[in-house]
């Protein structure tokens, strides 16, 4: 039979519980929009601590999306390809990140790169320091937007239609050939979704930055950590934290306009 593209509609009992959903998820938003002095919201933005703030997170973000591409899609390919008890445990621990506390994953990072670290002394001894410094804020930021690229290439690679890469090789194209010309070009949509979602974890990276990287103005003082310090009566002024949250989810809702992507290889 041909299927349908009418939706079932849906029990009347699951509206009142859907509605009470979107409130929850609605209604901080709106208070926060509510409480912005929209007047000042221009001034706000160019005053030197705004855009200290909002320069490094969009500087540091970038860095990270690109390394979490890197890194990512490699290993979301040897996830997909990998046999089930490995792929199982690759899977796990990259996703770990995700349901960490972020203080542990600062923690975790300053026990591997800082002073006293499995690999802090030996760096410090070839002159090279991390903790608190801005690639510290990219390596955090790293840590904990990885997954998000992981994911939505594993899965996409899982859905894919691997006739094609079968005949690429049948032709005798060789591995590289076939993941250049035939895999990466099926997976651009996945990996453009997962690029901006890392993209927007990064942005709003707050818990193992401020372990990990500290809250110095200019160096490691992103706008999670400006906003942070608003409320706690030093460096920028509330009416800037506020205008720095709006910002951060408008940028999050903008960034997410753009996941909304077809699994590769289905038919249309």
């Amino acid at each position: 039979m041909r299927r349908s593209d009418t939706p079932t509609s849906l029990p009347v009992a699951i509206w009142a519980p859907a509605g009470l959903a979107a409130a929850v998820l609605l209604l901080p938003l709106a208070a926060l929009c509510i409480r912005v002095d929209w007047v000042q919201v221009p001034a706000t933005l160019a005053s030197p601590a705004a855009l200290s703030a909002l320069g490094l997170s969009l500087l540091t973000a970038s860095i990270a999306t690109v390394l979490c591409v890197l890194l990512g899609l490699p290993l979301a390919l040897v996830i997909a390809r990998a046999p089930g008890p490995l792929a199982t445990a690759l899977r796990a621990l990259t996703t770990l990140p995700l349901v960490l506390p972020p203080l542990v994953g600062g923690l975790a990072l300053l026990s591997l790169l800082g002073r006293g670290g499995v690999l802090g002394d030996w760096l410090a001894e070839l002159g090279i320091r991390i903790p608190f410094t801005t690639a510290a804020v990219v390596i955090a930021q790293t840590f904990v937007a990885l997954p998000f690229l992981v994911i939505s290439v594993e899965g996409a690679l899982r859905s894919l239609d691997s006739g094609y890469e079968h005949v690429a090789e049948s032709l005798g194209a060789r591995p590289w050939t076939v993941l250049r010309r035939v895999t990466l070009p099926l997976l651009a949509p996945s990996l453009g979704a997962g690029a901006i979602l890392c993209f927007t974890r990064a942005l709003g990276e707050f818990g193992a930055t401020a372990l990990f990287a500290g809250n110095s103005p200019g160096t490691t003082r992103t706008m999670p950590l400006a906003i942070y310090t608003a409320f706690n009566g030093a460096g920028v002024t509330q009416d800037t934290a506020l205008t720095l949250s709006l910002l951060l989810v408008l940028v999050a809702i903008v960034a997410l306009m753009f996941t909304r992507v077809r699994p590769a290889g289905l038919a249309s």
